[in-house]
């Protein structure tokens, strides 16, 4: 089906917006979301090409099907990388933002996935984004830790319901040329210096893992780590 739409939600900016302009790059028709409509339209102009900006938020379920009104099929690769930074101690809980995040994935991915569904096509391909805060906790990880962990295994029950449909997740370390670290040297060093081949995980290499699940037709049902090893240590 190589020529169908790539639907990028969470594609405003950062890796999001890399993956969209990877496929607009190739005269692909692309959707990026934003939670708004002007930043959906301003990313979609910064990617150019035939891209255009939707607006949907997965904190906000029951306002998806109407955000993805506009996104025309057949859709080829649907990647879903919307995230809420949600560092929240127990000692100092926050319900808002833990539940916030907590339905934006839970309950907003596989929503969106269902409302997407009669676009889809046997030859469609998912990527899920999680992260490897599943794998090594922190101080206020605990929302954030359970909810990558619930994409982990939620990867097994839709590689089942959806089949013949692909679908894998990824779950990036930390990213060291994002907008987020860029400025956090401490982390940074400390990053680099526990991750066994002492260079960064770089959007670039995130955006090659994502086409890489997208495009290969044998990568089903897979939760990936991209990290450097820094998880083995």
């Amino acid at each position: 089906m190589a020529g169908g739409s790539v639907v990028v939600i969470g594609g405003s900016s950062g890796i999001g917006e890399e993956i969209g302009r990877h496929y607009a790059s190739q005269g692909r028709k692309v959707y990026v979301s934003s939670r708004e409509q002007a930043r959906a339209d301003e990313a979609a102009a910064r990617i150019g090409g035939d891209t255009h900006g939707v607006a949907v938020d997965l904190s906000e379920p029951e306002g998806i099907s109407a955000g993805l009104a506009p996104v025309e099929g057949p859709i080829e690769h649907l990647v879903i990388t919307a995230v809420l930074r949600d560092t929240n101690t127990v000692k100092e809980f926050a319900i808002d933002g833990a539940r916030a995040l907590a339905v934006l994935k839970v309950v907003g991915y596989p929503e969106t996935i269902h409302q997407l569904h009669d676009r889809l096509t046997d030859e469609s391909s998912i990527v899920l984004f999680g992260g490897l805060a599943k794998e090594r906790p922190y101080p206020g990880s605990t929302t954030v830790t359970s909810v990558n962990g619930g994409v982990e295994k939620m990867i097994n029950t839709l590689t089942l319901e959806l089949g013949p449909i692909r679908i894998n997740a990824i779950h990036p370390g930390v990213v060291l040329d994002s907008w987020y670290w860029e400025d956090n040297e401490p982390v940074r060093a400390a990053v680099l210096e526990r991750t066994p081949t002492h260079r960064p995980v770089l959007t670039a290499h995130v955006v090659d893992a994502v086409r890489f699940l997208l495009e290969n037709p044998s990568m089903n049902g897979v939760n990936l780590n991209i990290d450097g090893g820094w998880i083995v240590p």
